[in-house]
């Protein structure tokens, strides 16, 4: 493409532009990130919290790497962005399903986002319509090359994606999970001998996680080895869901050892995993491995800190936390001043709920003299909004939702 370059007043103020998208804050790529999300072929994948943690910051590189070439170099051709970020989300994406279509309309939606934004930058830039004119139409074939060349680069990421994992062992575990999960046609018979693991037997599914750009992806794998550490030495099934991913299923009634698995996850840092429940066969298979995933995106949602939930723990809070913003008004009507009470008084007054109010099982079970668990059943409903005795169910529930969302007691 013939590059004529822009007259100087317009380099400038495209220059002066670009900073301002520099230090524009994070939040003003939520529409950006929204619309990319939402795309027809992303919809599938934009669930997975660690996908979609991935696009937000291959937008973000992406945005803010047209944005430098034009304070440094204004209206010129900006090479195609194939830096860690893109790469890797094209990586986990098509292991994942992601294809060609998903780029392409996933680009194109953020693109159009993204003009949007910039020439509501432009129009308050200049006032002189023939500037504004030449400004418009050099940064749209700006942006318009630089995409082009991005999904160029891309396209051939994929193409060398495809034939890695085509290569190896890792592509028919993955795609025979996959038709498992979506309750395809596949005899079980077929499904064990490709998976190399029984299915006619109980299974508890768990997903391992971590955040990509500050987790030491060797320490997914040593998480999966503690989890699927079994006594009876069991074959155990795991699955590179994506780089900073791992599904695993753990058979047996007795599901694994959380105490050893916390233990380990401890010296992990960043790693989390949600655990699903038992259950048996085929179906049980499938079960477990969803309810691992509602525990995991609820564990995302409440940026919770907590290393290991188990779906049976966290099954109510998943339901009452769907929507973020309606929960912490739910806390903070529920729990008034004693949402900020201390973690040892919020525990006390949840045992106390949890022996059916009984202070001397309650007591008991918190290794503390029942005068002592008194005076902090006292102390709680100073604090609490209404008396214990009318509202200990949703005070137990508002506690439950607390202790899991990031940053609670």
């Amino acid at each position: 493409m013939d590059w004529a370059r822009p007259s100087e007043p317009v380099r400038e103020l495209i220059r002066h532009g670009a900073q301002l998208m520099l230090s524009a804050p994070p939040e003003s790529l939520d529409e950006l990130h929204e619309a990319t999300l939402s795309a027809v072929y992303t919809q599938a994948i934009a669930s997975d919290p660690v996908l979609a943690e991935g696009i937000r910051r291959s937008n973000r590189a992406n945005l803010l790497h047209w944005a430098a070439a034009n304070v440094s170099h204004p209206g010129e051709p900006v090479p195609a962005n194939l830096a860690t970020e893109s790469l890797l989300i094209v990586r986990d994406g098509f292991r994942r399903g992601l294809d060609e279509s998903a780029v392409l309309d996933a680009y194109r939606v953020g693109t159009n986002v993204a003009w949007r934004s910039w020439m509501q930058t432009a129009f308050t830039l200049t006032n002189d319509p023939d500037e504004l004119r030449e400004l418009l139409d050099v940064t749209a074939r700006s942006l318009t090359s630089f995409i082009d060349a991005t999904i160029a680069g891309i396209g051939e990421q994929m193409q060398r994606e495809r034939e890695a994992l085509t290569r190896g062992t890792h592509a028919e575990r993955r795609e025979t999970v996959a038709l498992i999960l979506d309750g395809a046609a596949i005899t079980k018979q077929r499904a064990e001998s490709r998976l190399g693991y029984r299915l006619d037997q109980s299974h508890t599914a768990a997903v391992i996680w971590g955040d990509e750009s500050t987790t030491n992806l060797s320490d997914l794998d040593a998480a999966a080895e503690a989890l699927i550490r079994t006594d009876d030495d069991q074959r155990a099934l795991s699955v590179l869901a994506s780089a900073a991913t791992r599904w695993v299923w753990v058979p047996g009634p007795a599901g694994p050892d959380l105490a050893a698995v916390s233990t380990a996850v401890s010296n992990l840092p960043g790693v989390q995993i949600a655990i699903g429940t038992t259950a048996h066969g085929l179906d049980g298979f499938r079960r477990s491995h969803l309810d691992a995933i509602t525990a995991q995106r609820m564990m995302v949602r409440l940026k919770s800190t907590q290393r290991v939930a188990r779906f049976a723990d966290i099954e109510l809070v998943a339901l009452i936390s769907a929507e973020p913003e309606w929960a912490e008004r739910y806390i903070t009507r529920t729990l008034g001043d004693f949402a900020s009470a201390d973690a040892e008084l919020q525990q006390t007054v949840l045992t106390f709920v949890h022996q059916q109010c009984n202070a001397s099982r309650a007591a008991a079970h918190l290794f503390i003299h029942r005068n002592t668990l008194l005076r902090r059943i006292a102390r709680a409903e100073e604090l609490l909004p209404k008396p214990l005795e009318d509202s200990s169910l949703y005070v137990a529930v508002a506690l439950e939702a607390l202790h899991w969302r990031g940053g609670g007691g």
